[in-house]
């Protein structure tokens, strides 16, 4: 039986959450910073690379998503694997692997060779993102779980804001250095990271609390206590892929993602569609949108977890985004007015994403929660694949990016509408 935390240990609590925040939440921070990089990095490739080698936008559209193909495929048996693995392995394998795979895009000559590097990228990166979360679930009760996410998740909006002026900075500076040109010396020094990141992970992840050497006996039986209301319910995998409100979630997830990657790896060509030519300036413009949604993730996860609500922290974001991407559509030809209403738009999305991941780790728990936060991630995230190609198959059908901007405005939504019809209690 857990012991019940004495007065004294509660308020010790929050200086040793603030002693495992800066102990896990930088480097995981720093991880999923070069995995979202790697995975966007090619919209501002794009901006050279399409014309180097002659893709249409619809095989860029269909090369940029089929990362997301790859990783659906193993993201379910990876995060089945991670407890009995362990994270510390399972993390080391997946950036040394993926950090490899981009570097590798440097010799992509042709469109079946770039397809097959972004499908293995996603091969090797599978489970990493729901992986974090039932990592963080590990250590953090659901009083703070919001808030741990956000900070690990500022990852997303964070290489929004570096990588649009350093991929576009490598691109420019470097440029027929060595043979090579900007986009290859691009993939090659956003890749190579990984591989170092994947070693240090073997010293830096404790598995579990358990296994941290910087915890005391009492740091640990107090960081039991916190999360003993969570870790006392416990659910197979196989009563969690039965259970109707997991594809709930999977598809509100689905339609908040499409929208999200769609403006990733479209959003360099939505600002030079505005008529910005030079690549260094709408690098600087394509870091915009993440700025704010960087804030609006910190201030919406801790709001979340003060309130102790998830539904309309979640959905209200969303339906903002859903009208804001609707409303860029009308302001083309202004630049101004494109890039406040695409910067709102992405801001909307990524406080939605934030609040989201704090449903399923409250309402899945236990051992099963690896595996069933990996079935929603792996269904949902197939929406980055059909967000970045219907942008693509649309613009080559109709020459501009109206329609398919349309369509990814009808998603979050839909979204929108599944999360405040479906509110989850937590699950007993």
């Amino acid at each position: 039986m857990l012991a019940i935390p004495t007065a004294g240990a509660m308020e010790g609590a929050s200086s040793l959450y603030s002693r495992i925040n800066w102990r896990l939440l930088p480097f995981l921070l720093v991880c999923y910073l070069f995995a979202y990089l790697d995975r966007v990095n090619v919209g501002f490739a794009k901006l050279q690379m399409q014309s180097d080698l002659g893709f249409s936008d619809a095989a860029y559209g269909v090369g940029a998503g089929i990362f997301f193909v790859g990783y659906v495929l193993f993201e379910l048996p990876s995060n089945l694997m991670l407890p009995r693995v362990g994270a510390r392995k399972t993390f080391s394998r997946i950036l040394v692997l993926w950090g490899l795979t981009s570097a590798c895009m440097v010799f992509v000559r042709d469109v079946p060779t770039f397809y097959a590097l972004r499908f293995l990228l996603g091969v090797f990166e599978a489970g990493f993102a729901p992986g974090m979360i039932y990592y963080l679930s590990c250590w953090y009760g659901p009083q703070r779980m919001a808030r741990a996410i956000a900070i690990v998740f500022l990852a997303g909006p964070i290489g929004g804001i570096v990588g649009g002026p350093v991929s576009a900075w490598l691109m420019t500076a470097l440029a027929g250095y060595g043979g090579l040109a900007g986009w290859q010396w691009m993939f090659l020094i956003e890749g190579l990271p990984c591989v170092l990141l994947g070693m240090l992970a073997l010293s830096l992840v404790p598995d579990r609390p358990a296994q941290a050497s910087w915890l005391s006996d009492a740091e640990r039986r107090l960081l039991e206590a916190e999360l003993g209301p969570v870790a006392a319910h416990k659910h197979g995998f196989g009563a969690v892929a039965r259970d109707p409100r997991v594809y709930v979630l999977a598809l509100a997830y689905f339609c908040i993602i499409a929208a999200i990657y769609a403006i990733s790896f479209w959003l360099p060509t939505m600002i030079k569609a505005q008529g910005v030519d030079d690549t260094v300036r709408l690098g600087w413009y394509a870091a915009i949108p993440y700025v704010a949604a960087a804030f609006g993730m910190y201030y919406m996860g801790r709001k979340s977890d003060r309130s102790g609500e998830r539904c309309l922290h979640c959905a209200l974001p969303a339906l903002a985004a859903a009208m804001l991407l609707a409303a860029s559509v009308l302001a083309d030809g202004n630049l101004v007015a494109t890039l406040v209403l695409l910067t709102l738009a992405t801001m909307g999305l990524w406080m939605a994403y934030t609040v989201f991941w704090a449903m399923p780790a409250e309402y899945i728990q236990g051992p099963a929660a690896a595996g069933g936060i990996a079935l929603i991630n792996t269904i949902g995230l197939s929406g980055g694949f059909w967000g970045p190609a219907t942008i693509g198959w649309t613009k080559t059908a109709t020459g501009n990016l109206h329609l398919g901007m349309l369509m990814m405005a009808t998603l979050p939504l839909l979204a929108a509408i599944i999360i405040l019809c479906n509110k989850l209690p937590a699950r007993r």
